[in-house]
């Protein structure tokens, strides 16, 4: 008799289990799906396109998140991003990946509309050489990276002569929201030996604008990567659902 009760009890106990685990998994379910609604109503604020955002909030169990609406990371992946630039290009990003961070989003919030806000928020994507070649319009901008370095080489044209091929280390810093890139280390084997060339050489640099990037990022770094330049930006206290109204 006791070894029946204890069976009924064990089976009682892995029903109960088995179905808070179904539960949290629907719950977490559904929160990403509203969240994503979020987020593509954000994208879409910004004048920007993706893919549909997939929408990962980690930790287990949930529902303990559920019942106080604080979430300690949501991972938000936006595939086949693309934004102006505002000088008439368009910025793409095979990926752009999202963190967003101390998430506050109490259920009632995503059931019914609401600001859903999150401590901080970063996101990373890489923009590709031919694509930085094309929004730059430099001709004969040739970009790749070397030792983690961006190497560029440029045609320069010179009244009466043909154009000539110069190649330097560039220098790259962030400055209201464009990845700057300036020429140094400038070698060139048709290089005439007139200073005023290479004063030309010296002056050379450009920008790349970035866009206006969904959750109010920031770009804050830009590194040397090998298919292209991986740029990275953050946030603090945003609205996740601020374009989704």
């Amino acid at each position: 008799m006791r070894r029946r009760l204890l069976t009924v009890v064990v089976v009682l106990v892995l029903l109960l289990i088995g179905g808070a685990v179904v539960l949290d998994r629907v719950g977490k379910s559904y929160a990403e799906r509203e969240l994503a609604n979020r987020v593509s109503g954000e994208v879409a604020a910004q004048n920007a396109t993706s893919g549909t955002p997939d929408v990962t909030i980690e930790g287990f169990p949930f529902l303990t998140q559920v019942a106080s609406g604080d979430y300690q990371e949501v991972k938000i992946a936006l595939p086949d991003f693309a934004a102006p630039d505002g000088a008439g290009g368009t910025v793409r990003m095979s990926l752009l990946d999202i963190s967003a961070r101390d998430v506050n989003a109490p259920i009632d919030t995503l059931r019914n509309g609401g600001d859903v806000i999150a401590g901080t928020v970063a996101g990373a994507g890489t923009i590709g050489y031919a694509e930085i070649t094309d929004l730059v319009n430099q001709d004969g901008l040739k970009l790749e990276e070397k030792d983690g370095r961006l190497l560029a080489s440029v045609q320069l044209e010179i009244p009466g002569q043909r154009p000539i091929e110069v190649t330097g280390i560039t220098n790259l810093t962030v400055e209201n929201d464009a990845v700057k890139v300036k020429f140094s280390e400038v070698t060139s084997k048709d290089l005439p030996a007139f200073p005023f060339l290479q004063g030309m050489i010296d002056a050379l640099s450009y920008d790349l604008k970035i866009p206006d990037l969904p959750l109010n990022l920031v770009v804050r770094e830009v590194q040397v990567l090998p298919e292209g330049l991986r740029v990275t930006a953050g946030a603090e206290n945003v609205n996740l659902s601020a374009g989704a109204r």
